[in-house]
């Protein structure tokens, strides 16, 4: 039982630096996504808005939105992860008389977190903002389109 234990604790500890690379991806990923939700918001919207075609927002629509909203999901649940992958060793090298080991891994810890969850306002916010974005740029498409037929 010890063996298989031990392989679990070390695959999980393996997870670490891929979590935390993720993280700071995620990070560069959402204040890329930022940027080109500003200049989505001082120039595309009214491109979209000219070009009358309704069924051209809506893809590009889904598409921007389910970007926004793994943004918004997935980082802060990498942070939770490299949030307690770190705990394990730390409160076992505090029972071995280590602290320092302790603050280490605590520090890492609170990191991570904070890494999870900027990535994860980026997205939250990017997206409830789209998403009231697209709606105005559709409900303006399909008044314009009601005035046609008229």
């Amino acid at each position: 039982m010890s063996f298989e234990l031990d392989t679990l604790h070390h695959a999980i500890t393996w997870l670490l630096k891929p979590v935390i690379i993720i993280l700071a991806v995620s990070v560069i990923l959402a204040v890329l996504e930022a940027g080109l939700a500003v200049g989505e918001r001082l120039f595309g919207l009214r491109a979209m808005r000219n070009s009358g075609n309704a069924d051209a927002v809506v893809k590009l629509a889904r598409h921007r939105l389910e970007r926004a909203d793994l943004l918004s999901r997935i980082p802060p649940m990498l942070g939770l992860m490299a949030t307690i992958i770190p705990l394990g060793p730390g409160l076992a090298a505090l029972g071995q008389g280590n602290p320092a080991q302790l603050a280490q891994a605590v520090t890492t810890a609170f990191d991570a977190t904070v890494l999870g969850l900027i990535a994860g306002i980026f997205g939250l916010v990017i997206g409830k903002l789209r998403r009231r974005w697209y709606e105005d740029v559709l409900e303006t498409l399909e008044d314009q389109s009601l005035g046609t037929q008229s």
